[in-house]
């Protein structure tokens, strides 16, 4: 399908797609570029791209898909760089977790070229970051979100499509600002809630005894909470308002959970958690039903 992808951060995310790629023989040539040589290097030892180039706008020269796999933040100033060489006949995506700024990056960092880009969310990744843990099956089965504009050329918009669903990847379209809210509500505020949680505990004077006294559902719970903390620095920071709906949201229903506690109102409280309860079940009936709708 691809002559040639220009990959823009050579780590797990973008070298796991450029892996896909290849042993789907969608591509024929990948040419990288990382902000860390050695990253960049490393992913040529590794075979994950088949050369290494020594700047972002010389990564894209010449490619007919550019993956910015950066972070949220690097967004314009990494389409800035790669302005130059984008043409109208190239799919230029990232795969950012919050979409209406990128989009907004976009807009800036292309100016006249923003046809070409095409925003996506791939909901998959591991707990190890880096090239060495890239894998050509990380997107298999997963659900990718695309968010195109009224911007975006018919073309770019198609391949987009065709490339995820080449993956093995189920596709959901939607507009940037949906797709904000509904994650913050079930990926960014989840991350946000373990983060506090673990500095609640361990903020304590007692916080390391009660640590080593937890068990597996203080494990499972708090999985998330080891997670990258620059890259949740620029979540946070770029869905800051949908995040704090979804604060208010959580203090409402704590505050409710609080009330009865004082009341002593058993029954209420059994009520409250039986909503739940019900509802997380009949969440994982779905999910069981139609396996790995995202990652």
């Amino acid at each position: 399908m691809f002559a040639q992808l220009g990959l823009i951060g050579c780590g797990l995310m973008g070298g796991s797609f450029a892996l896909a790629l290849k042993h789907a023989g969608l591509v024929q040539h990948v040419v990288g570029y990382s902000p860390s040589a050695s990253t960049t290097q490393k992913a040529l030892r590794l075979g994950v791209i088949d050369v290494a180039a020594t700047s972002a706008l010389r990564a894209a020269t010449g490619a007919d898909i550019v993956l910015m796999a950066v972070p949220v933040s690097a967004t314009e100033a990494t389409l800035q760089l790669i302005a130059p060489a984008v043409t109208p006949q190239m799919l230029v995506m990232d795969v950012g977790s919050t979409k209406a700024d990128v989009l907004a990056a976009a807009q800036r960092g292309l100016g006249e070229r923003i046809g070409s880009f095409v925003p996506a969310h791939p909901i998959a990744g591991k707990e190890k970051a880096g090239v060495e843990h890239a894998d050509a099956k990380l997107y298999q089965g997963c659900q990718v979100i695309l968010t195109p504009t009224a911007d975006t050329l018919s073309k770019q918009g198609q391949q987009a499509l065709e490339v995820w669903q080449a993956l093995g990847c189920k596709v959901v379209q939607m507009s940037p600002e949906a797709h904000d809210a509904a994650f913050a509500a079930v990926s960014h505020f989840p991350h946000l809630l373990a983060f506090a949680l673990m500095n609640a505990v361990t903020g304590q004077p007692q916080g390391q005894e009660f640590l080593a006294l937890a068990g597996p559902g203080f494990r499972d719970f708090t999985r998330i909470a080891a997670s990258d903390p620059k890259v949740w620095r620029d979540i946070f920071l770029s869905n800051r308002q949908q995040l704090l709906v979804q604060s208010q949201q959580l203090q409402t229903q704590l505050q409710a959970f609080e009330a009865l506690m004082v009341q002593g109102d058993g029954v209420a409280i059994e009520a409250l958690i039986a909503q739940a309860s019900s509802a997380r079940s009949q969440w994982h009936l779905k999910q069981h039903h139609h396996p790995k709708p995202a990652c």
